[in-house]
């Protein structure tokens, strides 16, 4: 105290601004944390029902909106049919490069998501709000049960499955919320895919 009271008013201002300037500093040395894991268009793989913006450069009649038919497919000027099921964006962009640049010289093309419709789990059966939910970054069973509102008293919750489909063949796999709520066989908390049904009976 004897320090400050010794200490001129202008050297206690200098010592006062330095304070503040440096404050700016200490708060951008602090990391920047995301709560959550998202979705980014180079990991998505787009599904039926989705938005695409398709825009190729310098071609005002080629800068599209597109939906993604059940089938997985769209059509485009001049290309035509393009597959898009299960591809992500980069993947789904050189494609349409790859297409376009064989008609116009030195173009590029940018392909960017404007709408998730198509990522979606459905959960039924005795929770608390049985439905189709979106996906909007990688979920897995417990994850998707609590945006469901949870079981209800009377679920069966050891006797939860998880049908997937693929292509023609269905699987079904096994969940017993009791034991994954006490962190044993924690194997059985599958990631989610697009089209999963959650049964809670």
């Amino acid at each position: 105290m004897k320090y400050y009271k010794n200490m001129t008013v202008q050297r206690l201002l200098e010592l006062l601004i330095i304070c503040i300037a440096n404050i700016p500093v200490l708060v951008s040395a602090a990391p920047l944390v995301d709560a959550e894991p998202t979705v980014t268009p180079t990991s998505y793989q787009i599904q039926p029902g989705d938005v695409l913006t398709v825009a190729v450069w310098r071609e005002p009649d080629l800068q599209l909106e597109v939906l993604v038919r059940p089938d997985g497919g769209f059509s485009v000027p001049l290309i035509g049919e393009v597959d898009a099921n299960g591809k992500t964006i980069p993947e789904l962009r050189q494609e349409l490069l790859d297409g376009y640049g064989k008609l116009i010289p030195d173009t590029d093309v940018s392909v960017s998501i404007k709408q998730l419709n198509g990522n979606k789990v459905y959960v039924i059966g005795k929770v608390g709000r049985p439905g189709a939910f979106m996906m909007l970054r990688p979920m897995d069973v417990m994850q998707m049960l609590s945006m469901a509102g949870g079981v209800t008293p009377f679920a069966a919750v050891d006797d939860i499955k998880i049908l997937r489909r693929n292509g023609t063949i269905q699987q079904v796999f096994g969940f017993q919320y009791s034991s994954v709520e006490s962190g044993h066989e924690l194997e059985q908390n599958i990631m989610l895919k697009s089209g999963d049904v959650i049964v809670v009976p």
